[in-house]
This record gives structure tokens, sequence and C-alpha cells, in this order.
């Protein structure tokens, strides 16, 4: 018996790919309160190392391992017993509290128009319970993707959730920048100037602008997607 073909999936008319840290999320304000607390708990030669640690390994990784920089401290300092309680400050913090004014309503507004996706860098550990910890992972029903170079993966964005257009929300010009390179009117880039990187004077030079530049991420709930949807 000749069995019926399936159903191709039909794709979405548009999704929006949300970034966390500074689109979100005040990063920046955590990196202070995590350097207020190395310095406070451990003295300042100590975080000053941490510190030193944390950039040599993102250089090398490509992406922030705060937990990996951790480790990395420890195997010099493996009789401070303190440590451990560093890394419960990361993994207990309250990261609900960074989340920037009205970034939940930015994604609740755009929702009319399609699905809301996390699309962020980050380790396989920290940057999941960031993100659940704050409350984005619930507010996007799970649909979280996280990569060590998100801009390269692209394929694999389209390959889980496919759609006809796609809308980029990041603070990195240079990520938004390589999109765009890619996709090209498939994609609309926005760029909410947010965070030491999008005020960056080198990065404004670098790179051309976004299709919609905010101020703020809660200014989004002012805009309308219809003229940038497909026909």
């Amino acid at each position: 018996m000749k069995q019926p073909h399936a159903k191709k999936a039909t794709p979405e008319e548009c999704i929006f790919l949300f970034d966390v840290d500074n689109t979100l999320l005040d990063n920046d304000h955590v990196i202070e309160d995590l350097k207020h607390h190395l310095t406070q708990e451990f003295g300042r030669e100590s975080s000053d190392r941490y510190w030193t640690l944390f950039e040599a390994l993102r250089t090398e990784l490509g992406y922030a391992d705060y937990l990996g920089a951790l480790q990395r401290y420890r195997m010099n300092h493996i009789d401070e017993p303190e440590l451990l309680l560093m890394s419960g400050f990361l993994l207990e913090y309250p990261f609900a509290e960074r989340l920037y004014p009205h970034a939940m309503d930015a994604l609740s507004h755009v929702r009319r128009w399609g699905k809301t996706v996390i699309l962020s860098d980050g380790d396989v550990v920290f940057q999941p319970r960031k993100i659940q910890r704050s409350g984005l992972w619930d507010a996007v029903e799970g649909r979280v993707l996280i990569y060590i170079h998100k801009e390269k993966m692209l394929h694999a964005v389209e390959a889980r959730y496919l759609a006809r257009h796609y809308v980029m929300v990041d603070d990195k010009l240079r990520i938004l920048a390589s999109m765009k390179n890619s996709m090209g009117r498939r994609l609309t880039s926005i760029f909410p100037r947010q965070g030491h990187y999008a005020h960056d004077p080198n990065n404004l030079v670098l790179y051309p602008s976004a299709d919609i530049t905010l101020e703020r991420i809660g200014d989004l709930v002012h805009h309308d997607f219809d003229p940038f949807l497909p026909t």
C-alpha cells in the first residue's frame, strides 16, 4: 500500500532573534557586581588575576567563560576553599533584576508578528543558567539557541526555525553586519545602543549601520513590523 507523502513544514512568516547580554540584560552591570564581589572577598590582586585569566580565555575560546576562568584561577590557588563561594555567587546571581526596563514588553510586542527566539553566544553551563534565572527562557517558551559564534551558525538557526524573514536584535554591529551579509534582504537588523560595545566609537566606524537603531530595547514596542514582512 502506497504511503501518503508527509506534509512539508510551512515556514513561519517571521522569526525574531534576540541576543541576551547588553541587549535584553544589562551584562555590564553584572560584571561590575562580580568585580566588586571579587575585590571585597578576595582582594584587588586576586580580582585582577581572575580578570586577566578571563580575558585570555575569551580570546582563546571566542566567548565569555566566567566559570572556565574560575577553574583556571583555582588551578593556581588549590588551597583556597573560599573559591567555592565564588561560583555560587555566579550561579545564584539575581539576573531577573538586571533585565533592561521593558525588555519583556519588547518580547511580548513582537510576538504579534512572529515567534521569539533567543540567539546567544556562550558556554553550555553559565549562559543557560543566566537565561533561565532571568526569566528569558520561559518568556520565549524555551526557544533558546546558544553557540560559540552564532553568526556562523545561521544554517542551524534556519534548520530549526525556518522563516521567510528574520529580525535580529543585537548590541554588536559586527554581528548584525555579518548576519546581514549572509542573509541580505531576508534579515532586518536592529541595534539597541546599550552596553560598552554599542558605544565603542571604533565599532561605529568599522561596521555599517543597522536597519533600525534604538536607544534602548524598550523602544522596540513603538515599532510596527508589517512593512518588513514578506508580501
